[in-house]
């Protein structure tokens, strides 16, 4: 099974790669790893190496799964590279209190948007709007989502950073601007769905309104890798960025953490602590 870790070094005989360091990798969901160092985990995710953390300024170091790993850059690279937002305009994120949507809503607020959150619970939309300044926020299990967007985004949107897909996604391209851009980072809707669900067409809104949609995966700006961690640090540092995480103890209960993550039960980065 995939999955990253922050792991300890217990021996090594790799000049990179010191006793003690705490190394991010894709090691996989197992207790123990021996790797070479020099190349990729080879558990589908081919293309970042395993790094050591880099100084995290006596931050946890689960944030390096977090807010200071993949997440963290999904966020920073996948909004700003690709929604490029401007000062005034108004962003709608869904999955809004997962690691990657608070992450990206929190952005938003720091480059001067206007941002709209949608999230699976009543706890999670009163977390976003009075702890991290979201102007708006909707439990999505119990709102009608085109009339909460008439009423929050009434000049309609000009960003939409999508995790969801689906009906929803579909309904909020129908509220976009001219020139919007849509970053597609997921499709959590659909992913464990034996039958793909339909959703409204989207060719018609997305030709009128001139829209850019464009999917990415983070591994694209590898080479840019601790310039999100660094900014990231420092806008935490700063105040600018708060995070939550799920932390579930004992190795023994990672299919229940990831079950419940999918079931949307996370607050924040599901996290294991072996």
């Amino acid at each position: 099974m995939v999955g990253s870790q922050i792991a300890k070094v217990l021996e090594s005989k790799h000049k990179d790669y010191k006793l003690g360091d705490l190394v991010m990798g894709y090691f996989g969901w197992q207790s123990h790893s021996v790797h070479h160092g020099d190349e990729p985990c080879s558990l589908g995710l081919d293309k970042i190496k395993p790094y050591v953390l880099p100084d995290i300024q006596g931050l946890s170091p689960s944030l390096g799964l977090g807010f200071l790993g993949m997440p963290g850059n999904t966020a920073y690279f996948g909004f700003l590279e690709i929604c490029k937002p401007k000062a005034g305009e108004t962003v709608v994120v869904n999955a809004a209190a997962g690691a990657v949507g608070m992450h990206v809503g929190q952005i938003a607020k720091i480059k001067g948007c206007r941002v709209i959150g949608f999230a699976g619970s009543d706890d999670k939309v009163e977390w976003l709007k009075k702890e991290i300044g979201f102007d708006a926020a909707y439990n999505y299990k119990t709102v009608d989502i085109d009339k909460a967007l008439a009423e929050s985004a009434p000049n309609g949107v000009d960003c939409y950073f999508d995790n969801v897909g689906g009906e929803m996604s579909s309904i909020v391209m129908n509220r976009m601007n001219h020139f919007g851009r849509v970053s597609v980072c997921g499709a959590i809707s659909s992913y464990n769905d034996a039958v793909k669900p339909k959703a409204t067409l989207i060719q018609g809104m997305v030709n009128r309104s001139e829209l850019k949609i464009e999917g990415f995966m983070v591994y694209r700006w590898e080479e840019r890798w601790l310039e999100g961690i660094k900014q990231n640090i420092q806008w935490i540092k700063e105040g600018k960025l708060k995070y939550q995480e799920t932390i579930t103890n004992g190795f023994e209960k990672i299919p229940q953490a990831f079950i419940e993550m999918l079931e949307g039960k996370n607050f924040g980065k599901a996290i294991i602590k072996a």
